[in-house]
Parts: structure tokens; C-alpha cells; sequence
């Protein structure tokens, strides 16, 4: 490899590390009202839309009846609901209700006024330096979310 490659490679490996540290230590701080899985589920159907359990499963990377009990459990705290695909009247898309979609609204905006407070508290070139960073987060953001709809399928 040549000295430029080694260092973007280390250049890579680096930023990789601090955002994946940032990003578990952000999941470590959720609030615990609901699993893992369950808050992974609604944030996928709002933003994917009504799915079939088969579908959720795949995405969230459980197993079809472990879905079922979780979307059972969803649906009991109002979270969720069960509606026929017009187009295929056999076929139950799991949607997300009001509450649901609210949920998600507040835990990401909790979220995002996490990360503001943090932001806050860096120096003025420490806050443009991000900034300057935000089209490629914004685009390796983009590239993950490709990056699991090929996995998924």
C-alpha cells in the first residue's frame, strides 16, 4: 500500500472508531421503556411505511416468531396496529399508529437534543469542523442506509 493509502486507511479506521463509539454510547443512553428491537422496529416503519411481519423480521434480523410477539406487544401498548393490504386482501401490514409515530418523533428528537447539549459545549472551530463534516456524514449515512436495503434483500 502506498504511504497515501496507509493513511487514509488509518484515517478511516479512526473516524470509523469515534463514530462507532458515539453510537453505542448513544444507544446505552435511550431511555429502557422499550427494548432494542422495539424501538429499532417502529423507527423502520416510520420510515419505510406499513410492512408485512415477514418484512420487519428480515430488517430487524429476528426471527418471524419473535417478531409476531413483538409486534403483538406493540400493538397492545397501542403502538401499532394490523391493517389488510388493499392490494392483496390475504397479505396484514403491521402500521404504525399516532402514538407510534409520535414515540418515534420524541425519542429522536431526545436524541437530537442530546447531541445539541454535547455540541454546545465544544469550542467554536470544534462546532465548525462538523459543519464542514456534515455532507459526508450526511452521505455516509446514505451509504449505510443503501448498504442494509442490499442486506435486507
Amino acid at each position: 500500500m502506498s504511504r497515501r493509502r496507509d493513511a487514509a486507511h488509518g484515517a478511516s479506521d479512526a473516524i470509523g472508531s469515534a463514530l462507532y463509539g458515539l453510537a453505542t454510547r448513544a444507544v446505552r443512553r435511550l431511555p429502557r421503556d422499550m427494548s432494542l428491537a422495539s424501538a429499532a422496529t417502529l423507527a423502520t416503519l416510520d420510515k419505510t411505511g406499513p410492512r408485512r411481519i415477514t418484512d420487519l423480521a428480515v430488517a430487524e434480523g429476528v426471527t418471524q416468531p419473535a417478531m409476531t410477539v413483538l409486534v403483538r406487544v406493540m400493538e397492545e401498548s397501542g403502538l401499532v396496529e394490523r391493517k389488510g393490504d388493499p392490494s392483496d386482501r390475504r397479505v396484514t401490514l403491521v402500521c404504525l399508529t399516532e402514538a407510534g409515530a409520535s414515540y418515534v418523533r420524541t425519542r429522536r428528537q431526545a436524541g437530537v437534543d442530546a447531541y445539541a447539549r454535547l455540541i454546545d459545549e465544544l469550542t467554536g472551530d470544534e462546532v465548525e469542523a462538523l459543519a464542514a463534516a456534515l455532507p459526508a456524514l450526511l452521505h455516509l449515512a446514505e451509504l449505510e442506509s443503501h448498504a442494509r436495503e442490499e442486506s435486507d434483500r
